[in-house]
């Protein structure tokens, strides 16, 4: 499977560096210029602005020819969407919506992107890509794990089944937003059996590769001491 994960952030000098890759798969399973799907939640005003700095940032790589799929909040993906694709970018934004709306559609995009079809996940499209999905919260057993600004409007750490794209847990903006801590006791607490934190500015491909401004953090559980977990940190090129 060829799966890129960004832990979010925006910055057009690091464009070409964390969607160029994606662009380019998804050409070269076109053999030309390939039809990139771009899902994204939300259809108020406030919703389709954000919306717009997608097609900005990925207007910098050019190359494709782009279709914006806005589901509205509550309301399931529209599976015939996922026809006649070259590449699936799933966008940020709540990531309990994204969950509840593309769920109904794992099944097909695991099989596209098992076909070869590459799929790009921003922020809760990277949190969803996994076996395990942390959808939100911040208490773990009633103790904080991470800033209350990272709940997703949940209070309890919710982990869920995701897409399958990668085996255990992703989660997002690590370092600025504190979430290291979360995945690391996520892991801990034996709610999934590994994971990754992406920095913002940086991408982690399914290759293992890390590119971008920041690191990738890799928790696995400590088999040596009962609820433990190991920290390992990679930067581009590490």
């Amino acid at each position: 499977m060829d799966v890129h994960l960004i832990g979010g952030g925006w910055d057009d000098a690091l464009a070409p560096t964390l969607y160029g890759p994606f662009v380019e798969a998804a050409a070269r399973r076109a053999g030309g210029t390939p039809r990139i799907l771009l899902v994204v939640m939300g259809t108020d005003p406030e919703s389709l602005e954000y919306h717009e700095k997608y097609v900005h940032t990925l207007g910098l790589v050019g190359g494709h020819d782009l279709v914006v799929e806005r589901v509205s909040e509550g309301t399931p993906l529209e599976p015939a969407v996922l026809d006649g694709i070259d590449g699936l970018f799933v966008g940020g934004g709540p990531t309990p919506e994204y969950h509840a709306s593309l769920a109904g559609s794992y099944h097909r995009i695991r099989a596209l992107v098992s076909a070869g079809v590459p799929y790009a996940g921003f922020s809760a499209g990277a949190a969803i890509a996994g076996s395990h999905a942390v959808v939100g919260g911040w208490l773990l057993d009633g103790r904080p794990v991470c800033p209350e600004d990272s709940n997703e409007e949940l209070d309890d750490v919710a982990v869920v089944g995701g897409i399958g794209l990668v085996p255990g847990a992703v989660d997002v903006h690590a370092a600025q937003w504190g979430n290291v801590s979360r995945l690391v006791a996520v892991v801990a607490a034996g709610l999934a059996p590994s994971g990754v934190a992406i920095d913002e500015g940086t991408l982690l491909r399914s290759d293992g590769a890390v590119a971008g401004a920041g690191r990738v953090w890799h928790v696995t559980p400590d088999t040596t001491t009962p609820g433990g977990a190991l920290v390992r940190a990679r930067a581009g090129g590490q």
